[in-house]
């Protein structure tokens, strides 16, 4: 085998573990779970490690930097800084990570994948990929399945295909569902394969319709329009696009009268018990995007962290929400919030680039249709595909975090790079050749992120395996405690094992028995590592507190119970064991406040309080009566 037939190998190798990646991860849940974003991370290593080799193979290989690289690369060096100088390192960490991670891709892609038929394999794979999860979504909708895979559906009533989400589901096929329609409208291809894609349109369409995903809708239509509006105005397509354009809305409009207006989901998503679900569900997203505002403005140029706005939230979060809730629901406000200013001024410059680049290809695009006479063009119909793709991303990042959803950033970053090594139509000057300085800068450039992400692989992986193994077992027993400690060893940073691990103790000692002392001032020990790991928990203060409260240390426990309330002022768990706190300080007058506001706060399912505001208020009658009427032992 000579070298030409090496560099191909390696060429092929890298289009083919670039379809596993953008293959595998809708598949796996989107690659939210750590087990899925592992087999993503090793393919990405096999894509580095793969350029590295053909970078020697290729007697003369070449380097393709369109401008946006540039942009790529400032933000990778700036989330590099960051993660230095962040608060809670594994956070940032793992932020940090996907950050490399995409940057390699997006620079393996533009300078690897920029044929012209590789866009097509790759576009004819996500929007069958995107066909198939489709089907499973309407078959989810139409037989009433609460499963997506081997999980319990969280979303009764609404399709979320292989997603965990209905919402991710969305933003995954209305980034695909353009570049379908625009092979089939504009593309060069056979008449099988248009069929294909007709088919492949409608099922698409039909699997946005049944994710009930309103943000999804709206990116959708957004997406739909620009490209038939682009069409339409180009002579060889107008009558197709037009025709196009009125099925979609014509048929779309009859739907949602006919049919979906009478569909129980829908009904249910609008209005519930007289109450306005929209109006609710806007009045939450408000809270989560003023959070993310003030957090922004409290640390305006350079934000609260990467991957930061979870942990920082309870300070900020209102009485209506109790819950974490792990994204800002906004991608704009989540990435000012934890990049700052610096970060967000260096993605309006990327998009400032990128479109300067999609405005300067536009006429090479569509050199092959007038050279060839005809009206379809398939490196005019991925341009309008992609680009309508990443509008349908960017409209739908307004009101939900796709961008934080791995298998849809993947796609993004795909088409992205697809779309940004297109400049190579209209210049040559973004060529370069690999001098031999060069190519070893760039070698020493990947097998540097090979190492390191290998290195996290391996950790992250021991720490997944124990964490695996230590679900199935009992809650709070020294057999989970063991696992997790493995866990724990596999990767320290991690506060919420440390906050588990303290747990198990904790709750052996309350349990009583002679060592209950050296059991809590284990749980205290992790509690600690948890408090230098993520100083924002509120829970390794409160729990490290109760056990000093257990210990009838009451004065010492005072300040860590104040140090949680600072932390989540509005938690009505935290509220109430602070309540807690004074009773078993015999302060029943100070318990009896936090626990009617937890209650006020969340008034159901709050055993806490209220078992223990009944205990306090008797308390305070016996105290006030001087009787007891409480059975022994209180």
């Amino acid at each position: 085998m000579d070298r030409e037939d090496l560099d191909n190998l390696c060429e092929r190798s890298i289009l083919g573990l670039v379809l596993g990646i953008l293959v595998f991860a809708p598949l796996a849940f989107g690659a939210v779970d750590a087990w899925a974003f592992l087999v993503i991370q090793a393919l990405t290593i096999g894509v580095m490690l793969a350029w590295a080799l053909r970078l020697w193979i290729n007697p003369k290989p070449k380097l393709l930097w369109p401008p946006l690289c540039w942009v790529v690369l400032a933000f990778v060096i700036y989330a590099i800084a960051r993660y230095f100088t962040a608060d809670i390192e594994y956070a940032a960490r793992q932020e940090m990570i996907q950050v490399l991670m995409y940057a390699f891709l997006f620079f393996a892609i533009v300078n690897n994948l920029y044929r012209q038929e590789f866009s097509q394999t790759v576009s004819f794979t996500l929007v069958f990929l995107a066909m198939g999860i489709s089907a499973y979504a309407v078959f989810q909708f139409l037989t009433h399945s609460e499963r997506v895979w081997n999980l319990e559906a969280m979303y009764p009533g609404r399709a979320s295909g292989t997603y965990i989400s209905p919402n991710n589901l969305a933003g995954f096929l209305e980034m695909v569902l353009p570049l379908a329609l625009a092979y089939l409208l504009a593309g060069r291809i056979t008449p099988v394969m248009r069929v294909l894609l007709g088919y492949s349109t409608l099922v698409i369409l039909a699997g946005i319709v049944v994710t009930f995903s309103r943000g999804g809708w709206v990116a959708t239509a957004a997406a739909l329009l620009a490209l038939l509006g682009i069409l339409i105005f180009q002579r060889q397509h107008q009558l197709p696009a037009f025709l196009a354009l009125v099925l979609l809305v014509g048929g779309g409009a009859l739907f949602g009268k006919i049919y979906l207006a009478q569909t129980a989901t829908y009904i249910e998503r609008e209005k519930s018990s007289g109450m306005n679900l929209t109006h609710v569900e806007l009045e939450l997203r408000s809270d989560l995007w003023l959070a993310a505002v003030q957090m922004w403005r409290e640390n305006f140029w350079w934000g609260v962290g990467p991957a930061h706005y979870n942990y920082r939230f309870p300070a900020y979060r209102t009485e209506r929400i109790q819950a974490q809730p792990d994204r800002a629901h906004n991608d704009y406000l989540n990435l000012l919030a934890d990049w700052g200013t610096t970060g967000g001024l260096i993605t309006l410059a990327g998009a400032a680039v990128f479109g300067a680049g999609l405005w300067q290809t536009r006429r090479y695009v569509r050199r092959v249709e007038k050279e060839f006479k005809t009206a379809h063009s398939n490196r005019l119909a991925f341009y309008l595909g992609a680009a309508a793709g990443l509008l349908a991303l960017a409209v739908h990042s307004l009101v939900d975090f796709n961008l934080h959803i791995p298998a849809n950033a993947l796609v993004g970053v795909t088409l992205l790079a697809l779309l940004s090594s297109n400049l190579r139509f209209a210049t040559e000057k973004f060529w370069f050749s690999f001098n031999l300085p060069l190519k070893i800068l760039a070698t020493l450039a990947l097998a540097a992120g090979i190492f390191y992400l290998g290195n996290q692989e391996i950790r992250h992986a021991r720490e997944t395996y124990w964490i695996a193994r230590a679900e199935p077992l009992p809650n709070f027993s020294p057999e989970l405690a063991a696992a997790l400690e493995k866990a724990a060893a596999a990767e320290p940073q991690n506060f919420d094992t440390s906050y588990a691990i303290g747990e198990c103790y904790r709750t052996q000692s309350f349990d009583g028995g002679d060592n209950f002392a050296s059991l809590a001032q284990t749980a205290m020990d992790w509690f600690s590592r948890g408090i230098k790991s993520n100083p924002y928990d509120a829970y390794n203060y409160l729990s490290y507190g109760m056990c000093l409260d257990w210990l009838e240390r009451h004065d010492e426990a005072g300040p860590y119970f104040d140090r949680a309330a600072a932390l989540d002022p509005n938690s009505y768990f935290i509220t109430a064991n602070i309540g807690w706190h004074y009773v078993q300080a015999g302060d029943y007058a100070a318990a009896r406040p936090w626990l009617i506001r937890s209650l006020r706060l969340v008034p159901w399912q709050n055993e806490i309080a209220k078992s223990y505001l009944d205990l306090a208020e008797q308390k305070m009658i016996a105290n006030a009566s001087g009787t007891n009427n409480l059975p022994a032992g209180f």
